[in-house]
């Protein structure tokens, strides 16, 4: 399967590339990415994977991506604006929730592919867990350090790369979209 990632983000692109083997995944060659203004992460994965459709090649998969961590004890923000809640967003949820019992958290990833024939495949993953009080761990990116996933007492900066490409919101996003083109008879 050929595709292109509407992001500019290399880590995404990593995780893509390790929860989709056997794809060829590049970014897609553009830097003006559309503003995310979407009222759901599935709106903003299809303004990016529609940005990208229009220069990737024609007989590409175009993927769009939007994730985010969602707080239960802040009636689930920062939600859409995880990357552009704070200029340290892992700071800022650990100040909000220093004060409450409530620490339950969800990551989601809502991935939006578009086809060479303008077809539509929509795939959401979800990774439920707490939010720990302190940073801890080395691996991942964003709110991972902070991120312990149900059933396990460590981190997803401490669980690691191999558990994140089995385990995360966007891992289980990519497995559905593969399944779902499978479906198709197209993956």
């Amino acid at each position: 399967m050929r595709a292109r990632l509407a992001s500019g983000n290399p880590h995404k692109l990593v995780e893509l590339r390790r929860a989709l083997p056997g794809w060829e995944i590049e970014l897609v060659d553009d830097s003006d990415f559309p503003p995310e203004t979407g009222t759901t992460y599935e709106e903003n994965a299809r303004g990016k994977a529609l940005h990208g459709r229009r220069s990737a090649p024609a007989d590409a998969w175009v993927i769009g991506e939007d994730s985010g961590i969602e707080a239960s004890g802040l009636g689930g923000r920062p939600g859409l604006a995880s990357a552009r809640w704070a200029s340290d967003g892992v700071a800022q949820l650990l100040v909000e929730l220093a004060p409450l019992e409530d620490r339950r958290a969800r990551y989601v990833c809502v991935i939006v592919a578009i086809g060479p024939a303008g077809e539509e495949v929509v795939a959401e993953g979800t990774l439920a867990g707490t939010i720990a009080p302190e940073r801890r761990g080395a691996e991942g990116f964003g709110y991972d350090p902070i991120f312990v996933p149900e059933g396990e007492t460590s981190t997803v900066a401490e669980l690691g790369d191999d558990w994140k490409t089995a385990n995360s919101h966007r891992a289980r996003a990519a497995a559905a979209l593969a399944a779902d083109l499978e479906t198709m008879g197209r993956g």
